[in-house]
């Protein structure tokens, strides 16, 4: 069985980026409530977040997850 793990990168590009949470707010449009829990990944963005959200820190959509594939037996 191959278990797929997509880890949302957001708060470490917003970190690099020196982004508050609450700049990131009012640069996307989306909440801070709703960033904080896509940040813990209580949440799954929408593609339209995801987009809003890449969009305001400059970098394209694919760049906010990464997808690690492991094998369990």
């Amino acid at each position: 069985m191959i278990i797929i793990k997509v880890e949302i990168l957001i708060k470490q590009i917003r970190k690099e980026k020196g982004l508050t949470m609450e700049q990131l707010s009012l640069l996307s449009g989306v909440s801070k409530g709703h960033l904080s829990r896509l940040e813990r990944e209580e949440r799954a963005p929408s593609i339209t977040t995801l987009c809003k959200i890449a969009m305001a820190l400059d970098v394209k959509p694919e760049e906010l997850y990464k997808i690690n594939t492991s094998e369990k037996k």
